[in-house]
């Protein structure tokens, strides 16, 4: 069984920064990859960055390559995003997710479990 509870959401102005946590928890807890998506509202959800959790690779989208990075500490069974220049097409609920059954990392069906999310707004 794992837990995947997101943090570090709020309010921020364009051009601002940002750092979402993710923290897994679960002693059965082994994954390929953890990822990144995020929902607008009226909007389908889509694939924001992903990271191997072994090899430490990254993805990104093309929307968000260059402004965001996504990073992990084994130890602390944690993924970061930190999200610098934001623009107010940012905002968005973001949502954590792992990957326990291969190393894919942009398709949604691939990832078993998911967070609740955290907020980002952010304003022009």
């Amino acid at each position: 069984q794992v837990q995947l509870v997101e943090s570090g959401g709020g309010l921020v102005q364009a051009g601002g920064s940002l750092r979402l946590s993710c923290a897994a928890s679960g002693r059965a807890f082994s994954s390929y990859v953890m990822g990144w998506f995020r929902q607008a509202p009226g909007k389908e959800r889509e694939f924001v960055a992903a990271i191997n959790w072994i090899a430490g690779n990254t993805y990104y989208a093309d929307s968000v390559k260059g402004r965001f990075t996504i990073s992990r500490d084994n130890a602390k069974n944690t993924v970061y995003l930190r999200m610098n220049s934001l623009k107010p097409e940012d905002t968005a609920i973001y949502h954590c997710a792992a990957n326990t059954r291969n190393f894919l990392m942009t398709t949604t069906r691939v990832y078993d479990y998911w967070g609740l999310g955290t907020q980002v707004t952010v304003s022009s």
